[in-house]
């Protein structure tokens, strides 16, 4: 008799979806079906394991394991190389610019026409679907709607709202859900020196999104820069001072995304000059020039990139702020993400009501739509953010 599934969310390629038992069972029931739908949609807010999910589902339907029960069992070369990323068979599209570009797009619509090599199925994964300009999304539509037979599509994108109709009505949804507090502070596998009273506190200010989690118990750089900007709002006590927050913000994800890449873009163009044998000094010809040019262009896309993640993520950890507040104001508080602060946010609670608490959470989500979908000046609008953050009481000073 065989193991249901969602008794092993935390063997095999399933290791890393904890607490996702639905999902486990839902795709474990797929991989064992033999006939899986060809087109797959995962979506689920950052940290949910949505990117996991459709590789444990890769691993799986590629499983060299014969019996059906046992697919996704995580020790066969199979499975090892698919999550590892390198199997023949799986296409992994992810981006670190800021859409995945129609040139891109038609070179999948090509690999997907590949027949396996040593696989049942060719998988192509998108982690980035909701980069994917609507060109390009035109470009898959076709391919997702008559598939070759052995080929398998898996999207994912942060929510269905973020793929164009057509699209997701031709995927089989899966809507994985940040896991709950618990496995994302006790993950399987050794802690690598970190205590449980930090992995607990990072999980917790992390809401459960994991790569964050593991940053935030790992760095203590990371770990001060967050809590400067959760304290943001008790700093605001004045239009100047407003600005001067607003400024300081900026400053600090610029000269992230600088750091980010500056020693990658460096290395990157030494290999690229290595590889064409350009010369040490003196002019060099055109052609080199030209990839020389693309490449300063692709890094330029993928600072921008890098620049709207992290003011992204800045804007969620200010969101946690007045997002506690509205849960001290109207549900008592049981749980709060910055515990650390409750007095301070017990205090900043009893001074307006939940429906101002609400008006500041629709202007950061604001900010942050505008951050990634136009070409707004980042200063300005975090400026006129800080600003709509005060009071009644400290904008009549």
């Amino acid at each position: 008799m065989s193991t249901p599934v969602h008794e092993l969310p935390a063997s095999g390629v399933w290791a890393e979806l904890r607490g996702q038992e639905q999902v486990v069972e839902q795709l474990g029931r797929a991989a064992r079906s033999g006939a899986p739908t060809h087109a797959w949609l995962f979506t689920g807010p950052p940290g949910s394991g949505r990117s996991n999910a459709a590789r444990a589902f890769a691993a799986a339907l590629l499983c060299e394991r014969t019996e059906l029960e046992e697919r996704g069992c995580g020790t066969c070369k199979a499975c090892r190389t698919v999550l590892a990323g390198t199997h023949a068979d799986l296409t992994n599209v992810t981006t670190e610019k800021v859409t995945i570009s129609i040139e891109e797009a038609r070179e999948l619509v090509r690999k997907a026409q590949d027949k396996p090599s040593t696989g049942r199925w060719r998988i192509i994964i998108v982690e980035d679907a909701d980069r994917m300009q609507e060109r390009g999304t035109n470009v898959l539509l076709k391919a997702i709607e008559e598939p070759p037979p052995h080929t398998i599509w898996l999207l994912c994108a942060p929510s269905p709202g973020d793929v164009l109709v057509p699209t997701r009505s031709r995927c089989r949804p899966v809507g994985p859900r940040p896991p709950p507090g618990q496995a994302v502070a006790d993950p399987p596998g050794p802690r690598g020196g970190v205590d449980p009273a930090t992995a607990e506190a990072a999980a917790r200010a992390a809401q459960s999104h994991i790569g964050v989690a593991k940053r935030l118990a790992t760095d203590d750089g990371a770990r001060e820069r967050r809590n400067q900007i959760v304290r943001l709002p008790l700093t605001l006590h004045s239009v100047s001072g407003a600005m001067r927050a607003a400024a300081d913000l900026v400053k600090l994800a610029e000269a992230e995304a600088q750091s980010s890449f500056e020693q990658r873009d460096a290395e990157e163009r030494a290999a690229l000059l290595a590889t064409l044998g350009a010369p040490e000094t003196g002019t060099m010809p055109p052609s080199m020039r030209a990839q020389i040019r693309r490449l300063e262009e692709d890094q330029t896309r993928r600072a921008k990139r890098s620049r709207n993640d992290y003011f992204d993520r800045a804007l969620t950890d200010l969101i946690s702020f007045y997002r506690d507040v509205l849960m001290l104001q109207i549900a008592g508080g049981r749980f709060l993400v910055n515990e650390p602060l409750r007095p301070e946010l017990e205090e900043f609670a009893r001074r307006d009501t939940a429906e101002d608490t609400l008006l500041r959470l629709e202007t950061i989500n604001g900010v942050r739509m505008r951050l990634v979908t136009t070409n707004v000046s980042a200063l300005l609008a975090i400026e006129a953010m800080t600003v709509s953050l005060l009071s009644r009481k400290d904008l009549d000073r």
